[in-house]
């Protein structure tokens, strides 16, 4: 009878063993599905949301454009929506050196601050890497201060900085440093130095975490090899903060190429950028279809150089393994 029992035992333990692995693979699978859900809820839907009005007509109506492939009609009157699609408001785009130069001025500007906030950033990041081990909280905490303030009252500030008669050029007049105030609002100038100020900490923070962790006795190897300390930080420290650099970059390029705030208070009127124009095309002129076409256009243009990015990285970890 013992023998009976003590060969009966294991399959029970199994079968008692099965819900919870059920229950830990269900909970994995989870964690890797609600990313997804999340994209899906609010990205891929808003943007085939956009695209769809991108492919209507302008219209005087409430929303003011032909609504296209609508179930209003059934499945019938959908499927034969597909025949009235067109690409006009893209041929349009084309057409007009506005938005191409929209375009490109955005890149430009984009890239310029970019570079902008990783000269400045770098510096930062490495001195509170650093810094003894006690002090890095405080430092961390100054760099997130900012964004207890609202965006839009920093924003504001420079503002009161920057113009002809603001803080900046009454000390500079004090100090006898200019006869003249500068005139640096309402130029790509004021708009740098927004970005940069606005965007820095998304950079220090990516930049502050590569270089924590790295191990800073080979610096310390190198130069006991008769390594310079500025070829010391050229063949070991930044490469080693690459990802750091790769990731600051991201997070201020992307949204620096689609920025409306900053452009519009302290670049006027006449600056353009294709923040600017969409904002235009969708609340001045109320045509949501071309503007959506502009908004479509600048996703692709974010969304698919990162995208074959990502795969080239991929590509190098696994090389390297």
């Amino acid at each position: 009878m013992t023998n009976i029992a003590a060969t009966a035992s294991p399959p029970t333990a199994t079968a008692a063993a099965l819900p919870a692995r059920l229950a830990k693979g269900f909970v994995e699978r989870l964690v890797i599905i609600i990313p997804y859900l999340w994209l899906l809820f609010f990205f891929l839907v808003p943007f085939i949301i956009v695209f769809k009005i991108s492919l209507s007509q302008t219209a005087i109506s409430m929303p003011p454009y032909t609504p296209v492939l609508d179930f209003s009609d059934g499945i019938s009157g959908f499927f034969a929506g597909f025949r009235e699609l067109n690409f006009d408001n893209y041929t349009w785009l084309t057409q007009d050196a506005l938005y191409f130069n929209a375009y490109v001025t955005s890149l430009i500007i984009a890239a310029i601050s970019t570079l902008l906030t990783l000269i400045v950033g770098y510096p930062i990041a490495y001195g509170m890497a650093r810094a003894p081990a006690t002090v890095r909280p405080t430092l961390l905490m100054l760099v997130i201060l900012p964004f207890w303030t609202s965006f839009l009252i920093r924003v504001y500030a420079w503002i009161g900085i920057l113009k002809p008669e603001g803080l900046l050029n009454q000390v500079l007049l004090s100090l006898h440093l200019i006869s003249q105030p500068l005139v640096i609002l309402n130029t790509y100038t004021a708009i740098f130095i927004g970005i940069v100020y606005s965007y820095l900490p998304f950079m220090v923070l990516p930049l502050y975490s590569s270089l924590e962790k790295m191990d800073y006795s080979l610096i310390e190897a190198a130069q006991d090899l008769g390594c310079p300390p500025t070829g010391a930080f050229w063949k070991i420290t930044f490469p080693l903060s690459l990802p750091g650099v790769i990731a600051g970059c991201l997070l201020v390029f992307i949204p620096a190429v689609g920025e409306f705030v900053i452009p519009d208070l302290l670049g006027g009127s006449q600056t353009l950028m294709i923040g600017k124009t969409l904002w235009n095309e969708f609340f001045a002129n109320r045509d949501w279809p071309v503007s959506s076409a502009v908004a479509v256009i600048l996703l692709l243009v974010l969304t698919v150089p990162i995208m074959f990015f990502q795969q080239a990285q991929a590509r190098a970890q696994e090389q390297g393994k």
